[in-house]
């Protein structure tokens, strides 16, 4: 299995990532198929909860809020410290690379723009599994939410990538995002917000790049 990296960002075209054919496969999907198998996977859970575990509605609707806006976090997190880590060792490198740095280098690579379905499944299962550790059955009404919150993200970041801007009060998405792309990538980490970047202080100030 070879990675290999380029650094300079390309307005159009892709780019092989794996030489194994199964994997580079596994590397693209068409941006409707993972969304669709997590808001399956956040009906059943929520499904389960109500119907099943006899969740309060009242219960159920605080905690699927909570957890739908939860993800606005974890979206920061997981942009600037996995998807943005240190690239002081080599399997640093590849890590960064592989999930997020060649959607640096191909913005508009409409078959990577979007998590592809294994790696949907396997995230969402992750996720469900450490918020059953600590909520056990309010996981079935944070989880939902939270994933939701995930799909949410994911399809306003395929608008911003595949799509003009808008002529609306929504431009203004387009613009933040095309601003940690191309001019400050290691800052604006948020995509279907900005209000991480304001409480951590990453909004602003040159690039260290």
């Amino acid at each position: 299995m070879e990675l290999t990296q380029q650094k300079e960002v390309k307005t159009s075209g892709t780019k092989q990532l794996f030489d194994n054919p199964i994997l580079e496969k596994l590397t693209r999907s068409h941006f409707s198929v993972p969304l669709t198998i997590l808001i399956g996977i956040s009906t059943f859970l929520s499904y389960w909860g109500l119907a099943k575990i006899n969740l309060e509605v009242s219960t159920f609707a605080v905690l699927f809020t909570v957890g739908f806006f939860s993800w606005t976090l974890g979206e920061y997190f997981i942009h600037r410290y996995v998807f943005h880590m240190s690239e002081d060792k080599k399997w640093k490198k590849f890590i960064a690379y592989t999930f997020h740095g060649i959607h640096h280098e191909y913005p508009k690579d409409k078959d990577r723009i979007v998590m592809p379905p294994a790696g949907a499944i396997l995230i969402g299962s992750i996720i469900f599994g450490l918020v059953w550790l600590i909520m056990q059955d309010f996981a079935f009404a944070f989880a939902p939410g939270f994933l939701l919150g995930y799909v949410t993200y994911a399809f306003v970041h395929y608008a911003i990538h595949a799509y003009q801007p808008p002529k609306n009060f929504l431009k203004w998405l387009w613009i933040y995002h095309s601003i940690h792309h191309y001019k400050h990538p290691d800052k604006y980490f948020g995509v279907s917000s900005p209000f991480w970047d304001l409480v951590f202080g990453s909004m602003r100030g040159k690039s260290k790049k």
